[in-house]
């Protein structure tokens, strides 16, 4: 500090740049736009062999930057990231944030079985070790990945997004399903929201991606579900789910999932399913349309988000 000068009278000359990793562009678009500021220049100078090497086209020097990128796969999404935090903190940028709204590996939460890696906590590790100051992300599919970082980390929940939509739905009989036990408490907030009732899919697996049983815990009839859950992948649970749940008696079936991951076969599957309608967010891009999927943007919330973060502001005004 100057010694002439007091601390409130610091010139306050940092300043905040956004930029965009290649896999989540539209999405950080967006983001931008809502913030009210274009995305910063950053190229990606690739060899014959496919190894890339980022370029950031613009000063970082002494800034406040944040990286938009979500890290779903093929692992150059994550690994762009790391790259891209490294090269900032070696242009002297001073906070680097990594703004993920998919973190990916983030069902690789603990070692359920012997000699298995604990995947979301080594992405913690790179995150860390490429000098990333700060985490922003949305619906991690363990909360407790959280404690894995020894950095702040903004945990975003989908209550902003899918509580405003339920409203406009204006369904007079919704009861709320958990796809499974672990999902159990993020649906039970919802249902607690709405003074609605709730019930369980019990899901009983022989290995990853496949059902071997499932049976509905709870009352589903003449009632308009909303399955609640933070991933869709192969679809393959939420389908099923939604068959047993009319099978009870459910009059419609509706699935609100955060991140649409839809590997395999899930768009035919999700098409050929008794679901009214899956919405999901845009923290990961589509890889194809259909009628029965509506897409919400997240670019409101992560915008509101980064402005807290810049202005040192709580983000619990953000939750629903």
């Amino acid at each position: 500090m100057h010694p002439y000068l007091k601390r409130s009278e610091m010139p306050n000359t940092q300043k905040v740049q956004l930029f965009a990793g290649e896999s989540t562009k539209i999405l950080a678009e967006k983001i931008a736009q809502n913030f009210d500021q274009e995305l910063g220049s950053v190229i990606f100078e690739r060899f014959s062999d496919g190894e890339y090497q980022p370029n950031i086209l613009e000063s970082v020097r002494g800034a406040k930057v944040f990286f938009i990128q979500s890290t779903n796969p093929p692992v150059d999404n994550l690994f762009e990231l790391l790259m891209l935090i490294d090269a900032a903190k070696r242009a002297s940028a001073e906070y680097v944030i990594a703004v993920m709204p998919y973190f990916g590996f983030s069902r690789q939460d603990r070692k359920d079985k012997p000699r298995v890696s604990i995947g979301a906590k080594l992405v913690a590790n790179l995150l860390m070790a490429s000098g990333a100051d700060r985490i922003m992300t949305m619906d991690l599919h363990a909360p407790q990945i959280q404690g894995f970082f020894d950095i702040p980390v903004d945990h975003l929940d989908n209550s902003a997004i899918f509580v405003p939509y339920i409203k406009t739905l204006k369904l007079d009989n919704i009861l709320f399903a958990a796809p499974d036990v672990g999902s159990s408490k993020r649906v039970r907030a919802f249902a607690k929201k709405f003074s609605a009732d709730m019930v369980i899919c019990d899901k009983y697996r022989k290995r990853a991606n496949e059902i071997a049983e499932m049976r509905v815990i709870g009352d589903a009839n003449e009632r308009d579900v909303i399955i609640i859950d933070d991933i869709i992948d192969t679809g393959n649970t939420l389908c099923t789910a939604a068959e047993k749940l009319m099978e009870k008696g459910a009059k419609s079936v509706r699935a609100l999932c955060t991140h649409p991951v839809l590997s395999g076969n899930a768009y035919e599957r999700i098409e050929n399913s008794v679901l009214t309608e899956l919405v999901v967010c845009d923290t990961i891009p589509l890889k194809q349309s259909s009628e029965k999927i509506n897409v919400l943007s997240v670019a409101p919330l992560f915008a509101n988000a980064i402005k807290c973060v810049n202005s040192n502001n709580s983000i619990s005004n953000l939750f629903i």
